[in-house]
């Protein structure tokens, strides 16, 4: 990791946005993203007592991936479609790994997703680690590729190789990097995990900035 760079980039962030995600032009960016709304909502609707009621779950599920700002508009349509197609069994594996992946063997339940979503072509890192990164938005991260793949370049994270195909052991690595990252910067630059490598995202593609602002 190059701990120097990542202060260069905090310095540069926090040049143009003093206080981080406090700053008034990052509180409006965050109100589009609706991040503590759709926290609030993913929090209460993935309770570990709601998985005895797979269609309300699967329901929920939905919901989070065609709310969320940051899961593509190509991809929203697909997985509601897709969802839509599964029999009963398959909804009920589906379910079964997002439960383990919130509530039990993190591992076994993104893979049992990961297995399912296969089936759809629909295997893709925003799909599968959007919803944990709601529900645990200070540990979880969420995987955009071109996100990853320019920390991983612009960091030396030469640890970690980016592959399409959605795999455990970069999603756990990355994690732990970004989880010891965000404790070298400033702390108004993570609110949450989304919120940090959204920082990330906007200095090593700053014309992401105007696109928002």
């Amino acid at each position: 990791m190059n701990l120097n760079r990542l202060k260069q980039m905090e310095d540069g962030f926090l040049s143009r946005y003093p206080d981080g995600f406090n700053h008034p032009e990052m509180v409006a960016i965050g109100k589009k993203h609706k991040m503590n709304k759709m926290v609030e909502f993913s929090q209460e609707a993935f309770q570990k007592k709601y998985f005895e009621q797979p269609h309300v779950v699967i329901e929920n599920l939905v919901k989070v991936i065609s709310r969320s700002s940051m899961v593509s508009m190509f991809e929203k349509p697909k997985f509601k479609s897709f969802v839509s197609t599964l029999s009963v069994l398959e909804t009920e594996l589906l379910v079964e790994g997002l439960r383990e992946r919130l509530h039990g063997d993190e591992q076994q339940g993104f893979e049992i997703m990961l297995d399912v979503m296969k089936t759809g072509k629909l295997a893709k890192w925003s799909l599968i680690s959007i919803c944990p990164a709601y529900f645990q938005p200070r540990s979880e991260v969420y995987v955009k590729p071109t996100t990853a793949k320019g920390i991983i370049r612009e960091l030396q994270l030469d640890e970690l190789t980016y592959k399409p195909m959605p795999d455990w052991s970069f999603y756990l690595r990355f994690r732990q990097l970004i989880n010891k990252m965000k404790k070298e910067v400033d702390p108004t630059l993570s609110p949450s995990n989304a919120a940090f490598t959204g920082f990330l995202m906007m200095v090593v593609y700053p014309e992401v900035c105007n696109l928002f602002l």
